[in-house]
């Protein structure tokens, strides 16, 4: 298996790759799990799956449905810039509820949870709830 001395896969297929390989030769499937550190079932699921469905099944999982994402790239972008700028008038601070409400009615994005905005501040490393901002505006 070319597969296992390359090391351009990822490392559950490469697990798969090397527990089959222990298989074919000839160690036993308690063996293999402690060699490999899973539990047995996973060892017994992969040569079942190779059987089946080929190779191919039995080391890449089955792309997962999953959720459609709620934000694109150009609003989460148009987001961010948002709360990197001033935060609205008399405040200092902008919350998480704050973003999700100002985003909304700016038309930024659709109307969005304050879950999706804090993932997405998260993954920028942005706090702005802990960043204040002494704002004086109309004083000279």
């Amino acid at each position: 298996m070319e597969m296992l001395r390359k090391g351009r896969e990822s490392a559950r297929v490469l697990r798969r790759a090397s527990i089959l390989r222990q298989l074919d030769d000839g160690q036993k499937m308690g063996q293999v799990a402690e060699n490999v550190g899973v539990a047995r079932k996973t060892v017994r699921a992969i040569p079942r799956r190779y059987e089946e469905e080929g190779l191919d099944a039995a080391l890449h999982e089955k792309p997962r449905p999953g959720q459609e994402r709620v934000l694109n790239t150009a609003q989460s972008q148009r987001i961010v810039a948002m709360v990197c700028g001033l935060p609205p008038e008399g405040r200092a601070r902008r919350s998480v509820r704050l973003i999700a409400e100002e985003a909304a009615r700016r038309k930024l994005a659709p109307a969005v949870s304050r879950e999706t905005i804090r993932i997405l501040l998260e993954s920028h490393d942005l706090k702005p709830w802990r960043e204040k901002r002494l704002v004086h505006r109309g004083v000279e």
